[in-house]
């Protein structure tokens, strides 16, 4: 290897020199100065072109065998976000800092060579730089083809940190390969500057540390289904970013939010009832509380031919007449266990609810009172869907409410609207 990198070396000396020979013989001065300097600049970039050239179709023959996603996943994201383009640039370059020295040898053009020098420097960091870019993007890649979105909110919460903070380490590195200032200078100066980039950048530093919470803790994810009560907000998470959270709402509008705002607001997440395949209906009717009263023998008769609560009316007739003898005026309906039309509905209700096959009966179900209102007596239906998504949701509330505020006219009572018709 050393061998024909001495082969290598003499090459591009020869060639140098013939270019120096070549444009002495028909110019003078200056004239002849231009003429070497820009050939030799022109064979430094046909040499650079040519090794990067090379080493990425070396590098494009070995990845046909690594592509397949699903085999190599990893090498795969690589050779998608063009990682080994990179590895190919920087090994172009770095030999191309050899070809330098050999093409401007023994102090030959003193002053373009080490104008050269710096551009090659500073393009390694330009390279260097693009490689960590890329690096980034072939993980990402990685962690969205295995689907693994907490992971994958960390990663870009610490990724672009890092992305902030090493561009700013690439930038002083840039400052001192231009201007030759020393590390130590550099270096010196950090602790002033840190504290205006703690306050330039702490929404970044929250957002870093926001990122690692949700990860760690699993709260949410994109894709999971969310509300923020702070901004009224409700939809889909599209992404998850250092600074900010976009929202995609159900109207297909989007909304961005902070992303420290994850860890400090408020955050209602649905997806675990999305995934479980249920969602809850809570939902009042509310009664004019004069339309209630005591049902008499012909009303309970007709109730007592309805099925859903034929066996509750029958039984509480029984319990009724059983207990009479005991009362004392039973001819005074205060002084005797009665019947309501609103207890009864309530009843009704529930057993509706309990005999749907849209509702899931391992879960709770609930109807019951609230407070008294100015508008009336509130009678709040509480039970689950078998349904998430919104449609099915949707429909099948709408199918109970439009039942149960028709059969509300049987049991006498009246439902309580701001206009009446």
């Amino acid at each position: 290897m050393k061998d024909e990198l001495d082969d290598t070396k003499d090459f591009l000396q020869n060639i140098s020199d013939q270019i120096n020979v070549f444009f002495a013989q028909y110019f003078r001065g200056d004239a002849a100065w231009i003429f070497q300097v820009t050939s030799k600049i022109l064979v430094l970039l046909g040499f650079l072109f040519l090794v990067d050239f090379l080493i990425k179709l070396g590098f494009k023959l070995v990845s046909k065998y690594f592509s397949n996603p699903e085999k190599y996943p990893f090498v795969y994201s690589l050779i998608k976000a063009r990682f080994f383009n990179s590895i190919a640039h920087i090994i172009a370059l770095g030999l191309c800092t050899f070809a330098l020295d050999s093409i401007f040898y023994a102090g030959m053009h003193k002053i373009t060579k080490g104008i050269l020098d710096k551009i090659v420097d500073i393009g390694q960091v330009v390279v260097i730089a693009g490689l960590g870019l890329r690096l980034y993007n072939a993980i990402e890649n990685y962690y969205i083809l295995a689907k693994d979105s907490y992971k994958l909110i960390a990663f870009r919460a610490i990724s672009q940190t890092v992305k902030i903070f090493g561009g700013v380490i690439l930038f002083f590195v840039a400052i001192k390969i231009i201007f030759n200032i020393s590390a130590g200078t550099i270096l010196g100066s950090l602790g002033a500057i840190t504290a205006v980039m703690v306050l330039v950048f702490r929404d970044t530093i929250l957002g870093f540390v926001t990122g690692i919470h949700v990860a760690t803790s699993r709260s949410l994810k994109v894709g999971d289904w969310i509300g923020i009560p702070k901004y009224n907000l409700e939809g889909n998470v599209m992404e998850i970013s250092l600074l900010t959270t976009k929202i995609m709402n159900f109207d297909k509008t989007i909304s961005t939010v902070p992303t420290y705002d994850l860890m400090t607001t408020e955050i209602r997440n649905y997806q675990v009832m999305t995934e479980g395949n249920l969602r809850r209906i809570k939902r009042s009717m509310i009664f004019n509380i004069k339309s209630f009263h005591f049902l008499t023998e012909e009303q309970l008769d007709r109730f007592e031919k309805v099925n859903l609560i034929s066996d509750y009316i029958k039984t509480k007739r029984s319990e009724i007449e059983k207990e009479q003898s005991d009362y004392h005026n039973p001819e005074n309906d205060l002084n005797r266990q009665q019947l309501t039309n609103i207890g009864v509905f309530r009843k009704y209700v529930e057993t509706y609810l309990k005999n749907n096959p849209n509702i899931e009966q391992k879960e709770i179900i609930l109807v019951r009172q609230l407070e008294n209102t100015t508008q009336g007596l509130p009678l709040e239906i509480y039970c689950f869907t078998i349904y998430s998504n919104l449609a099915d949701y949707e429909r099948v509330q709408s199918d109970i409410f439009d039942h149960l505020l028709v059969a509300a006219q049987d049991f006498e009572l009246e439902i309580m609207q701001v206009n009446k018709i």
